[in-house]
């Protein structure tokens, strides 16, 4: 075994090793925060910058897209110049852009601000596993990954609630509020972040420029296409020519990381390993099922139920709460028992309850019933973020672990950005049929002479209109006597309710399909049992892993 090969022990001068969670997991929670906190201030940013919104849109695609095109770089810098000089470049990098966010006189500001964020929170993220992967011993790492993924949880219903509570006082403080949290983060890291062993490899330049205009064109056609109706974008250029020129370089890019070998960007050896293919698979599936959940589900409370931003945000409070508390659970018995089970018991779980919520939806469907049933989702993702980052990780020898956290991590962003343009996709073109088909039962609580007129004037109405905005996007057709106007919007709003309820239900079925990928692939892993032995068999282990990688 080679000294490069050899897992050198990391000195952490006495200290534990939980010390090196704070500010891994307080940079983490900024990241996942972000990434929902922007969508309860739309309308309030619409109206005090002055955008439309398209424009607002791409405060949160900008922030999006730069974090998922950057990860298999910022992964394979973690490996050549150290985890922790990396994070503490992308923590600083976060904060300031978020003051700059904070501070921001115009919208395009505010989207060059959070893009700058993005590049923050893709330096910062494949350091927090790969530093959990080297720091820890096997036996406990399990229990640190469950509080790293507990994160998530907690971050997942801080953001909207903690926005509808900020935006009231000013939106700037959806993004000040990061100040603090990166301040004190960044204390922690310069004190208590260990410098940890290199990688003396180049940076493979042909790979990072194909790396990431592969992937920004192939994330930005398929983020952007419902923005351009699947259709032009500029004079001859199309949403599917952007996403087609994107995987052909992104094939170009496989096919050069094929000829690097051991000195690629992305070692293609990495995937040898069955567990860290199908935990890659894995993650795709539970990322896609979070924004297919959630988009269509907010949709449906605040339009269908009524109910505020607020509100709509606390239906799924119980659920991430859960998820808190139940990853580190999780986390602690992958140190136990085999984690495949652990993640497919999860995948399980969610399977049933996406499932439980496509026969719930209705336009008259008892709020209470979906927060029980959201809390057993919370339960679902908690079994998963945690084993499952142990799973891809935990055979990786120092040399890959950053790039094979950012090789994860960037699957588990495209399963969103796929997922968000699926579901899209699906929902729309369900609801341009539904919206139609329940105003043809509507229509009956109608004179006959009325009926006919009602019918047409859906088929013309814009139903993305109506999605977003309820029945009063719906005009009365002219000629319509003034004494039944109240009526034909009472049969609009019925209409609407019951097509856009149809069409969730609908668009969940997808979901469904795609958490019983997850649950397949999970079940398809190597029931490797934990390691409970000392420190001789622990670096017998990693040297292993480290064979393995290098061939």
């Amino acid at each position: 075994m080679t000294t490069e090969q050899r897992p050198a022990l990391v000195d952490l001068s006495g200290r534990s090793p939980w010390s090196i969670l704070p500010p891994l997991c307080l940079g983490f929670f900024m990241i996942m925060l972000d990434t929902t906190i922007v969508n309860v201030a739309v309308p309030t940013l619409m109206t005090e910058l002055h955008a439309d919104v398209t424009s607002v849109g791409w405060v949160n695609s900008a922030y999006l897209l730069t974090f998922a095109v950057l990860l298999l770089v910022t992964g394979r810098l973690g490996d050549k110049y150290g985890p922790r000089p990396v994070f503490v470049v992308g923590l600083v990098l976060f904060t300031l852009a978020s003051l700059a966010c904070g501070l921001a006189p115009s919208v395009g500001w505010l989207i060059a601000a959070r893009a700058v964020q993005g590049v923050g929170g893709a330096l910062m993220t494949p350091q927090t596993m790969s530093m959990i992967t080297r720091v820890f011993p096997p036996m406990k790492r399990g229990a640190a990954m469950g509080v790293w993924g507990a994160v998530a949880g907690v971050a997942t219903i801080t953001g909207p609630v903690l926005g509808g509570l900020l935006v009231p006082i000013g939106w700037e403080w959806i993004f000040f509020v990061n100040i603090p949290i990166g301040v004190v983060a960044l204390f922690y890291a310069l004190r208590n972040l260990p410098k940890l062993p290199t990688a003396e490899r180049r940076i493979d330049g042909i790979g990072v420029a194909l790396s990431v205009i592969g992937m920004f064109l192939f994330v930005f056609g398929l983020q952007e296409g419902s923005t351009y109706d699947w259709g032009t974008i500029a004079g001859p250029i199309t949403v599917w020519s952007v996403i087609g020129a994107g995987v052909v370089v992104l094939v170009g890019f496989v096919l050069w990381q094929r000829h690097l070998g051991a000195d690629a960007l992305m070692p293609l050896t990495l995937f040898h390993s069955r567990n860290f293919s199908m935990a890659n698979i894995a993650g795709f599936a539970v990322t896609f099922a979070m924004t297919g959940i959630f988009f269509p589900f907010t949709i449906f409370l605040q339009t269908g139920l009524g109910l505020s931003p607020l509100r709509s945000a606390l239906v799924g409070a119980g659920g991430s709460v859960l998820s808190g508390i139940v990853a580190p659970f999780a986390g602690r018995l992958s140190d136990k028992i085999p984690g495949k089970w652990i993640v497919a018991t999860g995948f399980a779980i969610l399977t049933v309850v996406v499932f439980a919520l496509h026969e719930l939806i209705e336009p008259d469907a008892d709020v209470w019933k979906l927060v029980v049933v959201m809390c057993f989702f919370g339960i679902g993702t908690g079994f998963l973020f945690s084993p499952l980052a142990n799973l891809a990780t935990s055979g990786l020898d120092h040399r890959n672990a950053g790039a094979g956290a950012g090789a994860f991590n960037t699957n588990r962003q495209i399963g969103g950005v796929v997922g968000s343009a699926a579901i899209i996709a699906l929902f729309t073109s369900r609801l341009g049929i539904e919206i139609p088909n329940a105003a043809q039962s509507a229509a009956q609580s109608l004179p006959e002479a009325l009926r006919q007129p009602f019918v047409q004037a859906f088929a013309h109405v814009d139903q993305d209109a109506l999605a977003g905005g309820s029945s009063g996007a719906f005009t009365p057709p002219k000629g319509v006597p003034q004494e039944t106007v109240a009526q034909f919007q009472d049969a609009a709003a019925q209409a609407v309710h019951s097509g856009l309820a149809t069409a969730v239900s609908q668009t969940m079925l997808l979901t469904v399909v795609v958490l019983a990928i997850g649950l397949v692939s999970a079940l398809a892993m190597k029931g490797i049992r934990p390691h409970h032995h000392g420190e001789g068999q622990e670096q017998k282990d990693a040297a292993a892993g480290a064979a393995a990688a290098a061939h």
